[in-house]
């Protein structure tokens, strides 16, 4: 059975930063396309960031973000730990959200971009962050 379990999240100030972890059980981080996605209240869910199954030739993950987290947010993955991560820099009233890390359930890659990320199969609980200014 496969579980993603979020951790992290809580109240902190403006400019503040958080570090949001997604321990998966039953699924195997470092062969999947994962991603972050956040539901603020009164709006639709949207796509913060994905990390794809596949690297560069250089070995560099292969990223992306919405344009509202870029050069703040960074996602990342501990495969030893099975887990993956976002960390968030420079938050702002408007990143107050339940946010929630999403697992593909094949093996392809994250081709549907950042906005995908709430229709992948697996999905957590959620964890709360809120930002007051």
């Amino acid at each position: 059975q496969v579980r993603l379990v979020e951790s992290g999240g809580g109240s902190v100030q403006a400019g503040g930063s958080l570090r949001l972890s997604c321990t998966a059980s039953g699924y195997s981080v470092s062969s999947r396309c994962m991603g972050w996605f956040r539901q603020r209240p009164g709006q639709e869910r949207e796509g913060v960031a994905t990390y794809d199954s596949n690297t560069y030739s250089s070995g560099d993950p292969y990223t992306r973000y919405a344009d509202f987290v870029k050069d703040r947010f960074i996602i990342s993955k501990d495969n030893d730990k099975n887990t993956l991560y976002l960390q968030m820099n420079f938050l702002n009233p408007d990143d107050t959200a339940m946010y929630y890390c999403a697992g593909r359930t094949d093996y392809a890659r994250c081709y549907t971009g950042v906005s995908g990320v709430p229709t992948y199969g697996h999905k957590g609980q959620g964890t709360q962050v809120t930002v007051s200014s």
